[in-house]
């Protein structure tokens, strides 16, 4: 077996986000019918399109890289959407349900952020000067999202979820 490079890992790697990616473009609408609160709704629907977007940017860095796309599974992937789904299932209230959909898309955020980031440095370092430019572009969007996603738990989602938490003595 011929010794594997960086670049083949890199490669590796952008095969295992492009699979990720194309199944959150799977889940996403599946999350977005479960959301209740309307901006987080919205914030699902949005991400979507971005998605869309990160699929056809990643579509560029392999043709930039002349590669296939092909060839990987997300496994880290399927589990965080496998929880997802698990959350959608327990009977919590709609507020409740919410605040767990925000912390499902929040680990998939940080693992597409800890991913990008990753794959960038190595783009980098290997002088893929294209590949990098479109990867650092995705990666500040998943940024954005996560603080996106933040920003509504703490001023919205979670306050409303807290209010149902402990059941008032009769």
């Amino acid at each position: 077996m011929a010794t594997k490079t960086l670049h083949d890992l890199f490669v590796n790697e952008l095969r295992d986000i492009y699979n990720a990616e194309r199944q959150l473009t799977r889940a996403l609408p599946k999350l977005a019918r479960a959301a209740s609160h309307p901006e987080l709704k919205q914030g699902f629907e949005q991400h979507l399109e971005e998605t869309k977007t990160q699929v056809e940017r990643l579509d560029s860095v392999f043709e930039s890289l002349d590669v296939s796309s092909r060839g990987h599974k997300c496994e880290a992937m399927e589990g965080l959407l496998a929880e997802a789904q698990e959350l959608t299932e327990m009977g919590l209230e709609p507020d409740a349900l919410d605040a767990a959909l925000i912390a499902a898309a929040q680990k998939v955020e940080h693992y597409e952020i800890a991913a990008y980031g990753t794959v960038s440095t190595w783009a980098k370092a290997m002088k893929h000067d294209q590949a990098l430019n479109l990867l650092l572009e995705t990666l500040a969007e998943e940024k954005a999202t996560d603080e996106k996603l933040t920003k509504l738990a703490k001023t919205a989602i979670n306050t409303a979820a807290a209010q149902h938490a402990h059941p008032q003595a009769a």
